[in-house]
């Protein structure tokens, strides 16, 4: 074979594989190019998440120190709330300390002279106790447990009022404003305090803690929490005050179920606690002489006295059957 011709061969074959080991060797840039790219993609969503991550965690905690402020303010305000200043502040009644006792002790000694004169010494100092501490603080509580009804009932409409003044863009102070110049009472009064204390710079958290000290129910502890974290972490609070009002119709609605399921027994405790009354009333009347005994002999005393701790043991055992918590 000619020499020259397996030159030209040999050099073809050289020129042809080099050709194609260049050719073969130029994707690995781009590909190196890709490889970058994707690396620096992934890194910048974990970056992305990290910052994610780190933003709930710091709501997280905002929320949890949020929840732990309450509950200490919650112990140091729960001896205030049930003294008899806070009693007659959620009564919401104007009414000093001084003149609640003055009133007290009146009713004292009109129950006193009253039980001198019917049963003796014994019958003076029970009725000074019962008109001296017993009345009046019963009074208290009816006073405080209707108002705290009534409030309850109207809170979820306030809130419903919040929620659509903050879907339309009102701001939540000129919310408050409104529920505390268009409601009812006692709804009105303790919002327009709540609007009063923020006017005067005290912060929310502070005015919402007064309220519940006013209006120590579960309700308006579910308003101040959402209140409180929503300022404090942020979030959607049309939407969370939207549920809260579900929930508190909804508890409203099982209220209404469970005193009409329990109306029977609540009924047939109060027969069978005001029977031994109304049995020894009308004995009185139509066989003073029969009964007498009771009110006149030492022992009839005793008896009596013995009567009176068993009937009110028996009252209180059938309050907390037919009391249903939840």
């Amino acid at each position: 074979m000619d020499p020259a011709l397996m030159v030209a061969v040999l050099a073809f074959v050289a020129i042809g594989g080099a050709g194609f080991v260049l050719t073969s060797g130029s994707p690995q840039p781009v590909t190196a190019t890709k490889r970058v790219k994707a690396v620096a993609g992934v890194s910048k969503d974990d970056r992305r998440k990290q910052s994610v991550d780190m933003a709930a965690l710091k709501r997280k905690q905002s929320t949890q120190e949020a929840l732990k402020e309450m509950a200490a303010s919650e112990k140091s305000a729960r001896k205030r709330r049930y003294s008899i200043k806070g009693q007659i502040a959620q009564a919401g009644i104007k009414l000093t300390l001084t003149m609640y006792w003055v009133y007290a002790a009146v009713a004292g000694v009109v129950l006193a002279i009253a039980g001198l004169l019917i049963q003796g010494p014994i019958g003076a100092g029970m009725g000074f106790f019962i008109g001296f501490l017993g009345l009046p603080r019963w009074f208290l509580g009816m006073l405080v447990s209707g108002r705290q009804k009534k409030f309850g009932s109207q809170l979820a409409d306030g809130i419903d009022v919040i929620v659509r003044g903050v879907k339309s863009g009102l701001p939540l102070n000129q919310c408050l404003r409104i529920i505390a110049a268009e409601s009812p009472e006692p709804l009105k009064s303790e919002f327009q305090a709540l609007c009063d204390s923020q006017a005067m710079g005290v912060p929310l958290d502070v005015g919402m803690q007064r309220m519940y000290d006013h209006m120590p129910l579960p309700e308006v502890n579910f308003f101040a929490i959402v209140l409180i974290i929503q300022q404090k972490t942020g979030g959607n609070l049309s939407e969370s005050l939207g549920n809260l009002s579900t929930v508190l119709r909804s508890r409203k609605l099982m209220v209404e179920k469970v005193k009409a399921l329990s109306a029977e027994a609540k009924a047939s405790a109060m027969i069978i606690g005001a029977l031994p009354v109304i049995v020894g009333g009308l004995v009185f009347f139509t066989r003073p002489d029969y009964i007498s005994i009771l009110f006149t002999h030492p022992v009839g005393n005793l008896i009596l006295m013995g009567c009176a701790v068993l009937m009110s043991m028996g009252v209180f055992v059938m309050h907390k059957m037919v009391n249903f918590k939840f």
